[in-house]
């Protein structure tokens, strides 16, 4: 009896696109030699998507390519992706890309008769000038202007298909979105083998960009819809990371920063590479704690990355000083990095992708939000949650001790935090405010810290100018 082969021995041949987080939810690339469709409304992306995954295969993957537009010149085009650091001319010169502008009047081809898209197959002849392995075609409804006749239309667009298949090229086809339907037509959503839907949409005047694939043909890939960026360096779709918990883990342990609350801590600290919470009210020290650890991981001789979204830099060195927790000759030696800038600044996207390029330049061993809780200002409580997530294991998984702050809403601190956090987080400090013998103290105890045994006390948090300084509760507080 014949055995079958394995299904890993049938995956279906994918080009990778080199568009950062796009091969990860699609499984390695768009279908080899099959069309793709790119749908989405006016300013989404999908010329600069099509564009870049020329690109990428021209420059990366050894593989030509072909670019037919309806719409813009090679000129306009060039200047229009330049911006992304993407040379179209120099691919033009190099003979790595092709480059064709088909211009389509409707008033031309009523008086010249019946039309079809034979001249376009002819057109498209050219991409064999470069012996080109991928084409894109630029948005298809120009095409459609010259039809009169939807049956003619239907089949003149399976032909092209069709005829692109046959030719086994990765074709990239964009498309204007319909109301009903991903396209205008409904029509290439069913003859592609995979289908690509953008959308740029603005929630409470904040815009965001997201990606979904809608079908593949074939394999399996991811059907979320994530969030995708164009910036000066093109495309890149989140996440980037956050789709599989295979972190390695340290058994390294680093400080604190407080000798008091490392001996809570079993006597060492922090696991390297680990996540922390430090939570409560306003006012009751979380700055003064995650100073502290900064300090003390430059003290180490490593670099740390500190992201504050309350106070500007000058404000948090001065603040820190007077505590006796000096950050000036840490940031003077570019040991430590603060980064100050307002949540509403850009969208929760651009704040994730910010993030991934300074620890990419900085390399540090140590990164603190300060705090976490006022991202949720820019956005909903679930896009804040799934974006921390995506941090928490970004950071994971370049081995990064990542400290976090929260403020807590109400009266009193409790253990639960706004955005939802507290389940991604290794180690959970709790500060609030407590009542002991008629006056008021600050208190701190670890509500949880995974992998190692830790005090279960309260400890009296005090703020002196030598530093933040823990002590046994000399009186029972309420």
């Amino acid at each position: 009896m014949k055995m079958e082969r394995p299904a890993q021995a049938r995956m279906l041949p994918k080009a990778p696109t080199g568009i950062e987080g796009l091969d990860e939810i699609t499984g390695g690339g768009l279908p080899k030699g099959r069309p793709t469709l790119v749908c989405g409304g006016p300013g989404c992306g999908k010329t600069l998507l099509a564009t870049e995954f020329l690109v990428r295969g021209a420059t990366q993957f050894g593989e030509p390519g072909a670019f037919i537009s309806f719409e813009e010149t090679g000129e306009e085009l060039a200047q229009n992706v330049g911006s992304l650091g993407f040379d179209l001319e120099a691919l033009v010169a190099a003979r790595k890309l092709a480059i064709d502008y088909v211009r389509i009047e409707r008033a031309e081809i009523e008086e010249a008769g019946e039309y079809d898209l034979e001249a376009l197959f002819l057109r498209l002849g050219f991409a064999d000038s470069v012996g080109a392995r991928r084409i894109v075609l630029d948005t298809i409804e120009s095409l459609f202007g010259g039809f009169a006749n939807e049956a003619l239309l239907r089949s003149e667009l399976r032909r092209l298909f069709r005829w692109l298949k046959e030719r086994g090229v990765t074709a990239v086809i964009t498309g204007e979105r319909g109301e009903r339907s991903y396209t205008r037509q409904g029509l290439e959503e069913y003859v592609s083998d995979c289908v690509i839907l953008l959308d740029h949409r603005v929630n409470e005047q904040a815009s965001t960009r997201r990606l979904r694939i809608v079908k593949y043909r074939g394999t399996t890939h991811g059907t979320n819809e994530y969030p995708f960026l164009i910036d000066e360096a093109g495309f890149s779709v989140l996440p980037l990371s956050g789709l599989k918990l295979d972190h390695a883990v340290s058994n390294q342990r680093v400080s604190s920063g407080i000798p008091a609350l490392d001996a809570m801590l079993d006597g060492k600290g922090y696991y390297r590479g680990s996540s922390i919470l430090v939570s409560g009210t306003a006012g009751t020290g979380k700055t003064s704690l995650a100073a502290h650890f900064a300090l003390e991981t430059a003290r180490r001789g490593e670099r740390c990355l500190y992201l504050a979204f309350e106070e500007s830099p000058q404000q948090l060195i001065r603040n820190m000083q007077s505590i006796g927790v000096d950050l000036a000759p840490a940031v003077k030696k570019g040991l430590l990095r603060i980064h100050s800038s307002r949540p509403t600044l850009h969208g929760l996207e651009m704040h994730l992708v910010q993030i991934h390029k300074m620890v990419a330049q900085l390399e540090p061993a140590a990164v603190v939000i300060d705090p976490a809780s006022n991202l949720i200002d820019g956005s909903t409580a679930i896009e804040t949650q799934a974006m921390l997530m995506r941090l928490v294991d970004f950071l994971k998984g370049k081995k990064i001790t990542a400290l976090f702050t929260h403020l807590t809403s109400g009266g009193q601190a409790v253990a639960a935090t706004d955005v939802g956090i507290s389940s991604l987080i290794d180690t959970w400090l709790l500060v609030r405010d407590l009542e002991a013998g008629g006056a008021r103290i600050r208190g701190l105890y670890v509500l949880k810290s995974r992998g190692m045994p830790h005090s279960k006390e309260i400890r009296e948090f005090q703020i002196t100018n030598r530093g933040v300084q823990l002590n046994k509760l000399k009186k029972k507080p309420k």
